[in-house]
């Protein structure tokens, strides 16, 4: 059997299992969410309370598998990253592909502010959300009137070029070397070394994170955002205004990123602009795409799952990126809402498009 023949084989394989895999999960949560609008707003609420309390246990639960524990750290910190896509996306329907160039800046402004200048951890972080928001507004205003492929593609530049800043700016940021050395962070004195109060710290931001999100898709300014997703000029004509809300968007999600960016940054003591590729940015696109344009519980699934599947898949890892892409795509004709949309969270048919697809 010659070598392209067992790829072939090997990528339609993994691809099928993966994908019947994924399409039984999706079916649960169908059943999963109509049972959960099914109860009353109590139950409700002891139920998602449960699910807090449990998740929040998880460091205990893995307290001797260290590299399950770091698995799940690395799977909040994709959660935080595919919420903060979601705001631009999912909200706004603006096709954003350079996300992971805000991660990179609230990496690197925490290691440059940390090593260089001995600025507290917290205090750097706020500054990895202020300059990633900064960016973000930077990139927002000049693509307000790009759409489509066309906004894709400026993002798309937008991240390599500060990508190649960070490889070419040697005297700043050490180059392809990166920086090493970025300090734990300290809370009352104590310093953060482990990865169970790395756990937490990401935790606490991706239960801020969800709260976040789902204040502003419940509130007029969300309403606004989802108008504008679904036909841009029929909301400017209510009143709606597009370029304040999008910039917003654009601005929110940096921020978000950024404040992740100087947590990961801080996580492994080194950045790199290896950790921040193109392919850094279509992972995150991916995660919202196949867990659920727009629907926060969906964008966590699918977060969940893809990060989660490079481990599973590390022994075929030369071609994990190409299973990523036949996967999508069969998602894409199959069950085009996602894991789990938006219309099913309102009580619609859950094998119809959402309407989350419409603006994309």
């Amino acid at each position: 059997m010659s070598r392209i023949t067992k790829v072939l084989l090997n990528l339609i394989l993994y691809s099928g299992i993966l994908y019947v895999g994924i399409i039984i999960l999706s079916k649960v949560f169908d059943i999963g969410t109509k049972k959960f609008l099914e109860m009353d707003s109590r139950k409700r609420k002891i139920v998602l309370i449960g699910f807090i309390v449990f998740t929040g246990f998880i460091p205990l639960l893995l307290s001797k598998n260290t590299y399950a524990l770091r698995t799940s750290i690395l799977v909040l910190i994709y959660i935080v990253l595919a919420l903060s896509l979601n705001f631009v996306l999912g909200f706004a329907g603006q096709l954003s592909m350079g996300h992971s160039a805000f991660y990179a800046v609230g990496a690197y402004t925490t290691a440059i502010l940390t090593v260089n200048y001995n600025v507290p951890f917290w205090i750097s972080l706020i500054f990895s959300a202020l300059v990633a928001a900064i960016f973000g507004l930077l990139l927002g205003v000049p693509t307000l009137r790009l759409k489509g492929d066309y906004l894709a593609i400026t993002t798309i530049g937008f991240g390599e070029i500060l990508r190649l800043i960070l490889i070419n700016w040697t005297s700043f940021t050490r180059g392809p070397a990166g920086i090493p050395g970025i300090p734990s962070p300290s809370i009352f004195g104590y310093t953060i070394r482990t990865n169970t109060g790395y756990f937490y710290i990401l935790y606490v931001l991706a239960l801020m994170t969800i709260f976040i999100s789902h204040r502003l898709l419940n509130s007029r300014l969300g309403r606004g955002l989802i108008a504008i997703r679904d036909d841009e000029v029929a909301a400017e004509a209510m009143g709606v205004n597009p370029t304040f809300l999008k910039i917003l968007a654009f601005v929110l999600g940096a921020a978000i990123a950024g404040i992740v960016g100087g947590i990961f940054a801080s996580f492994i003591h080194y950045v790199n602009p290896d950790n921040f590729t193109y392919m850094e940015s279509v992972v995150i696109l991916t995660m919202v795409v196949l867990g659920g344009v727009g629907s926060i519980p969906g964008v966590i699934v699918g977060a969940t799952v893809l990060a989660i599947l490079p481990e599973a898949l590390r022994g075929i890892s030369t071609y994990r990126y190409a299973i990523y892409g036949i996967l999508l795509a069969m998602m894409m004709i199959v069950r085009p809402q996602g894991i789990i949309s938006m219309a099913s969270l309102k009580g619609g048919g859950a094998n119809g498009n959402s309407s989350s697809q419409s603006g994309n």
